[in-house]
């Protein structure tokens, strides 16, 4: 199978290039720069995502029987009150360059996978399945990338496709990963427990969300959305002083909920304490898939404790 990896230099897309290859596919890899650290045989095109001209003209020339769509800008370190900002680029990737790669692969009659998010589901007791339904009433700062993220949806949808929500990414070159902002800021003592701690994590690593994809390629009647996530949902409480332990660093600060928001505004807050985690048991068995780390606990300790992911 030829496929199209637009986004191939990504933090999944890196993960899911040489997977790919190794399963005796045919992979063109899209990005703005290609990178070093592409597989051997793989056909790199440099092309910007939102000259939709351009990005039209690479998948048609490529011929490809899939298309997978991976393209996002999340800068390495993100402010809450100023998520419009952060995520305008990404917004643009997720509607924009979305229609265009939609459109592209089904004029080649191909399938169309696209990456999406597990939790942007409004709030509510227990892990969402995909019939949950999205916000509701979500912070000003969240309104636009969620209605991004609805955007995307639709148009995989009316495409035949399939979109992989995956959820808090960690592993290498993530804000999870090391070096990245988010462990920075839970080694320095800079991310609290907000309030009771119940905002709740389904995380995901990178290669896991890789081997969704290539799992997803195999299995072409499965369309919709399928939430790529590990087994145990996590709640804030609990796994943030469980990776503090990991890195070795002192227990997070506890703070009120209301000073988060003054802090960090209402996105930042919500973020901390409604979100609500997802279940994957649909994923599981649509696509004969599951996570090689099934819980956090197991892959934040593979990744930082000099892990089997470099065998």
């Amino acid at each position: 199978m030829r496929v199209v990896v637009a986004g191939a230099t990504g933090v999944v897309g890196r993960q899911v290039v040489p997977l790919l290859t190794a399963a005796g596919h045919e992979v063109v890899a899209l990005s703005r720069k290609p990178g070093p650290q592409l597989a051997a045989g793989v056909r790199a095109v440099s092309v910007d995502a939102l000259d939709q001209a351009a990005l039209a003209a690479s998948v048609r020339d490529a011929q490809p029987d899939a298309v997978v769509h991976l393209l996002t800008a999340i800068p390495a370190r993100i402010d809450p009150r100023r998520m419009e900002r952060d995520f305008a680029l990404t917004n643009r990737l997720r509607t924009e360059s979305a229609r265009t790669l939609a459109a592209a692969a089904g004029d080649a009659g191909a399938r169309f996978l696209a990456q999406g998010l597990a939790y942007a589901y409004d709030p509510a007791p227990g892990a969402a399945d995909e019939d949950a339904p999205f916000w509701n009433r979500p912070p000003k700062q969240w309104a636009t990338t969620l209605e991004a993220l609805r955007t995307l949806e639709r148009i995989t949808a009316e495409a035949g496709g399939l979109v992989l929500r995956f959820g808090h990414l960690y592993g290498p070159g993530t804000a999870f990963g090391r070096g990245g902002s988010s462990l920075a800021q839970i080694s320095a003592r800079k991310m609290p427990v907000v309030g009771d701690g119940s905002g709740t994590f389904s995380f995901t690593h990178t290669r896991d969300a890789a081997s969704a994809v290539v799992a997803a390629l195999g299995h072409p009647q499965v369309s919709g959305a399928l939430n790529i996530v590990d087994d145990e949902p996590a709640l804030l409480r609990d796994w943030l002083p469980g990776v503090a332990a990991l890195l070795g660093a002192p227990a997070p600060q506890k703070v009120p909920t209301a000073m988060a928001r003054l802090a960090a505004g209402a996105w930042g807050a919500a973020f901390m304490t409604r979100l609500r985690g997802a279940d994957n048991s649909r994923a599981k068995q649509a696509l004969e898939w599951a996570p090689r780390y099934p819980t956090w606990r197991e892959g934040f300790a593979a990744e930082h404790l000099g892990s089997e992911l470099a065998a």
